[in-house]
């Protein structure tokens, strides 16, 4: 079992995270309760490129590997050199990370900093370096072969110069001694005061760019809003970047205390307008966001790009039956994954005595013709975000909201469904008359152009965020911010 639980799961993009302070590579937490002949692991191509000619004897130079993790492929590359080495895992967008390398013979052993160590054995003709990488008690199959990845295209992703200001900041969280939060303000020309927005991520430790297979949807948004006069603070999550703090107890309810945070520091800049202040939160994010502005009036106004209406619970069993369904598998396979989900979620809830939990949820597992869960995925799901997650309602926060709202649902999202999510929305906003959901035609998760909104498209899709959808909420924002 894992020493201590992971930061928390994905439930956003069903991806491979590393963890905010262990930096492990994770199972996808929305597979978790489906039964492995339904967890189709996607084959993505991945383009590699010649990287030069090494002794054979020599594990110099750049390795390579994708391996499957769940519905999606992990890119992963090593930089092995005499003096210095480094690691990254290209579609987590996390890279250079510190490595030290040695080797006896054929053996090499490379200790990557804040991820684990790889053991393997370089072939005899020097091309491959098979072996594992260990992270704790779980031991991962790799085998590297020479070469780098191309570059993915990524088209709307902005170039610098910037037609505007762009500040590297920090600020503490009062209410969390030891959380320090980095990111980045960008201010329009002119002295201001501007109307601004706070982005929030998603479920996983992300970075300040919401970075995913090299796309960064939040930088994308950011530059849009700030070339429209509206100023934006994007944050690195706890534990990711420059920000510190990360707990394994830590909860929505925890970096909910983060936003209030980025506000209160947004509030005492002379160069902001405080009465103008919104918040734009994605998926777990627009949870936190209407859970914020339900509490504080000085939030003038909310997006909620892909946020749950339903309680988390509902919401992972309707996202199971989804993301079987658009891995092509039958109907009454989707409606076997939704019944599983639900059964081992309303026994993890049962009790929250560890062992009596545990218990429940094997026998949930054994009714739904499953194996049993590991002891590491078990912890992932026991951990306190994860069950803060899904026993939280969001209901009660929107139905207190009378400020200007925007929620965008793409029809296409397989992690939040529309089909379950919409009429939740618009049933807990009706009070509001300054509200309005929008469901988008052809849109995933993330508001790329899908054709079936699966997990294993976000990867090859080249678009961030479709431009329409993106013009929608920039005008929206310029609107709302302008008055």
């Amino acid at each position: 079992m894992a020493s201590a639980p992971e930061k928390r799961l994905n439930f956003d993009n069903c991806l491979i995270r590393l963890s905010a302070h262990k930096g492990r590579i994770v199972a996808p937490e929305g597979m978790t309760m489906i039964p492995k002949a339904l967890a189709l692991a996607a084959v993505l191509a991945a383009a590699p490129i010649a990287g030069a000619a090494q002794p054979a004897s020599d594990p110099s130079g750049d390795w390579i590997s994708t391996i499957a993790q769940g519905p999606v492929s992990l890119r992963l590359a090593l930089h092995l050199g005499a003096a210095a080495s480094s690691f990254d895992s290209v579609d987590q967008g996390a890279l250079g990370l510190a490595a030290t390398t040695t080797r006896q013979g054929a053996h090499v052993v490379v200790t990557i900093d804040k991820v684990g160590v790889f053991e393997g054995d370089l072939s005899a003709d020097g091309k491959t370096l098979a072996g594992a990488l260990k992270q704790g008690p779980v031991s991962t199959p790799i085998v590297f072969s020479r070469g780098v990845f191309a570059a993915a295209r990524r088209p709307q992703t902005p170039v610098k110069p910037y037609p505007y200001r762009e500040e590297e900041v920090g600020y503490d969280n009062p209410a969390h001694p030891g959380v320090h939060l980095a990111g980045a303000l960008t201010l329009p020309e002119g002295p201001g005061p501007f109307p601004a927005v706070l982005l929030i991520t998603g479920s996983g430790a992300q970075d300040r760019d919401e970075t995913i297979f090299e796309h960064k949807p939040f930088l994308v948004l950011a530059d849009a809003l700030t070339r429209r006069g509206v100023a934006v603070l994007r944050v690195d999550d706890r534990g990711m970047g420059g920000s510190t703090g990360a707990s394994p107890n830590d909860t929505s309810f925890d970096f909910a205390t983060d936003v209030e945070a980025g506000l209160g520091w947004l509030k005492r800049r002379k160069d902001i307008d405080p009465g103008r202040l919104g918040l734009i939160g994605h998926s777990e994010g627009g949870m936190i966001a209407s859970l914020v502005a339900s509490k504080d009036p000085s939030v003038a106004f909310i997006v909620m790009w892909a946020g749950p209406g339903v309680p988390g619970a509902e919401l992972m069993a309707a996202q199971a039956r989804a993301v079987v369904l658009a891995a092509g598998a039958p109907v009454a396979a989707a409606d076997h994954a939704h019944d599983a989900q639900a059964a081992v979620l309303k026994a993890l809830l049962s009790s929250s005595d560890p062992a009596v939990a545990r218990a429940a949820v094997d026998q949930a597992m054994k009714q739904a013709g499953a194996a049993p869960l590991t002891d590491q995925t078990f912890a992932q799901i026991n951990s306190p975000w994860y069950r803060t997650f899904i026993g939280y309602d969001p209901g009660p926060a929107l139905r207190a909201l009378r400020i200007p709202v925007l929620a965008i649902v793409g029809d296409k999202d397989s992690q939040v469904p529309a089909a379950q999510n919409i009429p939740a929305l618009k049933a807990a906003l009706a009070g509001d008359p300054k509200a309005e959901v929008v469901e988008l035609p052809g849109l995933n998760h993330t508001l790329q152009p899908a054709t079936t909104g699966s997990v294993n498209e976000y990867q090859t899709i080249e678009t961030t965020i479709d431009p329409g959808a993106l013009k929608l909420m920039v005008d929206w924002v310029a609107s709302v911010g302008a008055r």
